[in-house]
């Protein structure tokens, strides 16, 4: 895992996501939550309004 990724996330941020189920997909960032087993999850909203769920490990940041 990115550590410099996951730390600089933050909510409002743009983002791609590279790994996983949604891997291809891109959108802002919102509401990020640390689970239960400590990993960092973050809500993606697409620019069509769809939402989804990833693991902050998944994404990288777009500027």
């Amino acid at each position: 895992m990115n550590k410099d990724v996951t730390s600089q996330l933050k909510d409002g941020d743009y983002c791609k996501v590279v790994g996983g189920t949604h891997k291809g997909k891109s959108g802002t960032v919102r509401d990020l939550n640390i689970s239960k087993t400590g990993h960092l999850t973050i809500t993606v909203v697409q620019d069509n309004g769809e939402r989804f769920k990833t693991l902050a490990k998944n994404v990288v940041v777009h500027s």
